[in-house]
């Protein structure tokens, strides 16, 4: 069994990110900037907040955070987010999920500029996708598959299997798989033969959002698991596989915390940069 170490990948891909981001900066007088938009005051965006703001600082992106009161109507973020996608001095725009109910998540999505769009969110980088031409992949999706190649673990002609349908995690994932031809099948909490799907996998990707789902007794001797999931528990983070009994069937396993987390900001970082440099060259 051999741990897949998303925690060193990510560290390797920040650096370069940083050696790319300052070539840029000289080549074009500016440096990426993006923009987080954070609604309300929810713990856990908060902190991913945070954390995507160190980042982006230590890999000399400049970050700007654009706090909103919980109550600011539907029009009032939208209007914001046509702000930054016409002003030329943002590269990148995010919009940090979840929002309040009474605002439409798809509606702000859809009016990011696609350009702009480092979470690879809109319509017209989900159609790239799945025409497989040049787009933003989402970054955790992005992460995974850059885990995948790192290992040296083969996508092509295995039989992969991703537990959730999110269009976060599980359809781009799927896709993406599926681009590199593997033979893709997406389950999700309601697949009644869930067991059966897992045991004939050779890449299971568990991003469904339930503490330990896919035990070891799931899990084909020798295969690859990717664990997406990140559930607090009695205040620890556990993941959606149980990492205990499925290390001694799997070949190559992500930890949580310490996997597929930290390759979400990497790629994040990654994807402003290929949005300035889009960007930048046709002005």
């Amino acid at each position: 069994m051999s741990i897949i170490d998303g925690k060193a990948l990510a560290k390797s891909i920040r650096k370069d990110v940083k050696d790319e981001v300052t070539k840029l900066t000289e080549k074009y007088g500016k440096s990426p900037h993006l923009v987080v938009v954070l609604v309300g005051e929810n713990p856990a965006s908060q902190t991913y907040v945070r954390m995507k703001h160190r980042a982006c600082e230590r890999a000399g992106i400049r970050s700007t955070a654009i706090n909103k009161d919980p109550s600011i109507t539907e029009k009032e973020l939208l209007d914001t987010v046509k702000e930054l996608n016409e002003d030329p001095d943002v590269h990148g725009i995010l919009v940090q999920l979840p929002l309040p109910k009474h605002i439409d998540s798809n509606k702000v999505i859809n009016t990011i500029a696609y350009e702009k769009d480092v979470d690879g969110f809109h319509p017209m980088n989900i159609a790239a996708l799945q025409i497989g031409t040049k787009g933003i992949v989402s970054a955790t999706p992005k992460g995974i598959m850059t885990l995948l190649e790192h290992t040296g673990i083969q996508v092509e002609g295995k039989q992969a299997l991703v537990i959730g349908r999110s269009n976060i995690v599980g359809k781009p994932v799927a896709q993406l798989l599926l681009n590199k031809n593997a033979t893709v099948t997406i389950a999700h909490s309601r697949t009644r033969n869930l067991e059966t799907l897992c045991k004939a996998a050779d890449i299971v990707v568990a991003a469904v959002g339930r503490p330990k789902m896919v035990t070891g007794d799931m899990i084909k001797e020798g295969a690859t698991v990717i664990d997406v999931g990140v559930n607090r528990v009695e205040d620890k983070l556990i993941g959606d596989v149980d990492f205990e009994s499925a290390k001694d069937k799997a070949a190559h396993i992500t930890p949580v915390p310490g996997g597929v987390g930290p390759m979400t900001i990497a790629s994040l970082l990654q994807n402003t940069v290929e949005c300035f440099t889009a960007l930048e060259s046709k002005s």
